[in-house]
């Protein structure tokens, strides 16, 4: 299946622009999107039409294209993308990247001969979780999740045989991917989606105990520097990586042309030697990273965990490097010390970091050095000169030779054709025809002369001989790669003989490999075909259940006084499981199960997270990543639900987690509104399901610290002092509201949003799909705010109340409100 595992650069493509650039820089394969299903909607993208022409381009240059199909499917979107699938496969496209297990099973039987690739959409994040979804289907790449380090990503090594794709460049999201649910929550525009508002990147105040936290400038909180890994190239190469990606479906080509070309010097050395004692990286080189585009530049997580160096929490947008501090200044102009060996010359463009609101941060262009002088136009560079104090840093944002410099380079490039190796075998003897036999590739062929080969009288025929007649290929798609002369005794023959050989193999060739034969054309099999059965509606909807999701054991405590059936536990500390599964065993005749949740994300050597659950005896568990799935696929001993963080948004995701990972019940997706949550009920059995009707929504869930970034001195857990232990901690928002911060048992954080919301009006529409599982999410309630909200949903399943009522009583009792949320 693997049949080719060299080292490969993949390069982001937004437009045609990007791939030339790409191209022209040392690209071995492109990645872009197309209109639909596509986690990078506000790029240019390629059309239906374009996509013949795109592949043909690639493939002319040797270069391969994949085709990122990286969103949630929802029910009624799976024929359009069945139909996308095929015309995928019928360009001749080399592979695809999906996030959707229902959409990669669609692909893996639709289209079988195109590649497919796991998203790091997919939250890949342990050997474990990937080899969970190998037993779903065959892959051909899996792309990890980009918290991972070096030393992690080595231990992938020793478990699944998928070849692994690291990201290497570009811009870091804060949350997981696949688990940011903060567009979606905060303005119903899904990172799952495509449609990410890039809510990190904006400014947020620090509340510690009901107290803001003053921070100086520091107010970009979640707002990670961006990613550049090209030190880290040879032990990535060493730690079994096989695809360096870079980021940027967004960027300019001159962006995707630089880091490009940069990165493929730095994989070209480390190929030719695992550990170089130089870099072969130049200065000039990380200027064009910088320059390019940068918020700061940081290894991420490769190197380890070090939470302050991935997120300082100054700025959040694109700054490029430092210039130095401003010593003096007057008029239009100013001096500099702290400077730094970047170049500057006039026309380059800078800001000043004043350490005010971002967005009124000031920038212009430089007119012209003179001296120590840094000089401004008076009047065209929009500068206020009074607001220019000693102090302030200085940042350079564009170089505009640079810039056409590179674009020069990819415009003017002249891109080499990549041809198919041939491959030779020549035989005969004097008196009998000569053979020649030709492979390239998969495709194969022969020719014989319609001459007798002669006995040479002088000028016998040679191996150079036949290696200049042959290699005269033209303009074909082939070169001469080798040629194994076996000739027996002293031979001739007419020059003209060896031509006609050599037009009717590459014609022999061409006609195996013609528009007649499609590398990857799809099969008969439609999406219909792996929906599950439905089977005969019941007689009539049953009785509906409530559970309950607790974060304390008071909570807990709530919940089996209250007799809920089904209560999940998910504790900051689960030491502390045992002493919730305990509190059951205090009640003479308990109408309550306890089902613990494992920690959203596992990562390499965490499944002892998974036996501390185990120990402590629950009746069920909530499975919230891939990993967790495949370690508890065969208890048949506990009941257990997939959470919503396994993305379950169509009914062959559904089946296929269900039945892989044989699971009673499987929570709906966030992502979907109400009518999407009834398409799903319509397409699969409604009693496979669990709906959340109220909760305060984990935005961003991240491996991002907070705590440990902006209330200690430390870099991890070891010498942060745990302050996630002693502190309420909220982050405010620019429009004022709060979200309260958790951090897990990894030290992960999860940002929920301040609003709680509800379902509520939509569960008589619910009720008539037959769904009855629901489930109501408790936050930081006490154990009477918590009684309180348990009663008043179970009196809506009970039909003592309405909506409308429920609605009122929640508003009367919810510290900060409630929205309808996400159902809408």
């Amino acid at each position: 299946m693997h049949a080719d595992l060299t080292p490969e650069l993949l390069s982001p493509a937004g437009n045609w622009d990007c791939a030339r650039a790409a191209v022209a820089a040392g690209a071995d394969a492109i990645y872009f999107g197309m209109p639909k299903f596509n986690a990078r909607l506000r790029a240019d993208n390629f059309t239906e039409e374009d996509l013949p022409g795109l592949m043909e381009f690639l493939h002319k240059h040797g270069v391969k294209g994949f085709i990122a199909m990286n969103t949630l499917i929802f029910t009624g979107e799976l024929e359009a993308a069945e139909r996308q699938l095929r015309l995928i496969a019928e360009a001749g496209v080399d592979a695809l990247i999906i996030q959707d297990l229902g959409l990669a099973k669609m692909a893996r039987e639709i289209a079988p001969k195109v590649e497919l690739h796991a998203s790091t959409q997919m939250t890949i994040t342990a050997p474990e979780g990937l080899r969970f979804i190998e037993s779903l289907f065959p892959l051909e790449r899996a792309v990890l999740a980009r918290e991972l380090s070096v030393k992690e990503i080595e231990r992938f090594g020793t478990s699944p045989s998928t070849p692994l794709e690291v990201f290497v460049h570009g811009a870091l999201c804060v949350a997981y991917s696949g688990q940011c649910l903060t567009s979606e929550s905060l303005g119903q525009r899904s990172a799952n989606r495509g449609e990410c508002a890039q809510a990190c990147r904006m400014p947020y105040e620090l509340e510690v105990d009901g107290v803001r936290r003053e921070l100086g400038e520091v107010r970009y909180l979640l707002s990670p520097q961006d990613l550049a890994a090209v030190d880290f190239i040879p032990d990535l190469v060493r730690a079994g990586v096989k695809s360096f990606k870079i980021e940027g479906r967004l960027k300019t080509p001159e962006y995707v042309a630089a880091v490009t070309r940069v990165y493929r010097k730095a994989l070209d050395a480390a190929l030719a030697d695992a550990a170089p004692a130089t870099s072969p990286i130049s200065s000039d080189d990380r200027y064009e990273l910088e320059m390019t585009f940068s918020r700061g530049l940081t290894s991420g997580w490769l190197g380890g965990t070090n939470h302050p160096y991935l997120t300082h929490g100054r700025f959040g947008k694109k700054r490029g490097p430092l210039l130095g501090t401003i010593a003096a200044c007057g008029g239009t102009w100013i001096e500099l010390t702290d400077r730094t060996d970047i170049p500057l010359k006039p026309g380059d463009g800078v800001v000043f970091d004043a350490g005010e609101n971002r967005d009124l941060e000031q920038g212009a262009k430089i007119w012209k050095i003179e001296g120590e002088r840094i000089v401004f136009h008076r009047t065209f560079s929009g500068i206020n000169f009074t607001r220019l104090k000693p102090g302030q840093t200085i940042y350079k944002t564009s170089d505009e030779k640079l810039e056409s410099d590179i674009r020069r380079f990819w415009q003017n490039a002249k891109l080499r054709e990549k041809k198919a190796p041939l491959h030779l075998t020549v035989t005969g003897r004097p008196g009998e025809p000569l053979h020649v036999a030709a492979a390239s590739g998969t495709l194969a062929t022969s020719a014989a002369s319609t001459l007798a080969l002669q006995e040479a009288s002088k000028h016998a025929l040679s191996a150079e001989t036949l290696i200049a007649q042959f290699s005269r290929l033209g303009d074909t798609p082939y070169e001469l790669a080798s040629l194994d002369c076996q000739l027996q005794g002293e031979c001739h023959i007419a020059l003209s003989e060896l031509n006609r050989l050599r037009r009717e193999i590459v014609d022999a060739l061409a006609a195996q490999d013609g528009p007649d034969q499609p590398a990857a054309g799809p099969t008969r099999i439609t999406a219909r075909d792996l929906l599950p059965p439905r089977g005969l509606q019941p007689s009539g909807p049953a009785a509906p259940q409530l559970s309950v999701l607790c974060r304390s054991l008071p909570q807990v405590e709530a919940a089996l006084e209250s007799d809920i059936a089904t209560i999940y536990c998910d504790f900051e500390d689960p030491r502390r499981y045992k002493e919730a599964v305990a509190l059951k065993s205090e009640i003479s005749d308990p109408k309550s199960q306890i089902h613990l949740a494992t920690p959203r994300i596992l990562k390499p050597g965490e499944t002892g997270y998974l036996k501390l659950i185990e120990r402590a005896e629950p009746d069920g568990v909530l499975l919230r990543n891939l990993a967790s799935l495949d370690y508890y696929k065969h208890r048949s001993d506990l009941r257990k639900t997939g959470d919503f963080s396994l993305n379950v948004a169509n009914p062959i995701t559904a089946k296929l987690l269900k039945e892989a990972a044989a699971l009673d019940t499987l929570t709906i997706s966030y992502d979907l509104n109400i009518g999407q949550v009834m398409d799903l009920l319509q397409g699969a059995p409604p009693e496979w399901f669990e709906l959340t009707l109220h909760q305060h929504m984990p935005m961003f869930h991240m491996e991002h610290c907070v705590f440990c970034t902006f209330l200690s001195e430390g870099t991890t857990y070891k010498d942060c002092g745990r302050p996630c232990e002693s502190h309420v901690v909220h982050l405010r928002d620019r429009v004022g509201q709060k979200h309260r911060l958790m951090a897990d048992v990894g030290c992960r954080n999860t940002l929920f949003n301040g609003r709680a919301q509800t379902g509520a009006r939509f569960y008589d529409d619910l009720r008539t799909t037959g769904l009855a599982k629901f489930r109501i999410e408790l936050l930081d309630e006490d154990d009477l705010g918590a009684l309180r909200t348990i009663a008043a949903y179970q009196d809506l399943l009970t039909g003592r109340t309405d909506a409308v009522t429920l609605l009122d009583n929640v508003k009367a009792f919810e510290k900060l409100g409630v929205t309808e949320g996400t159902l809408v």
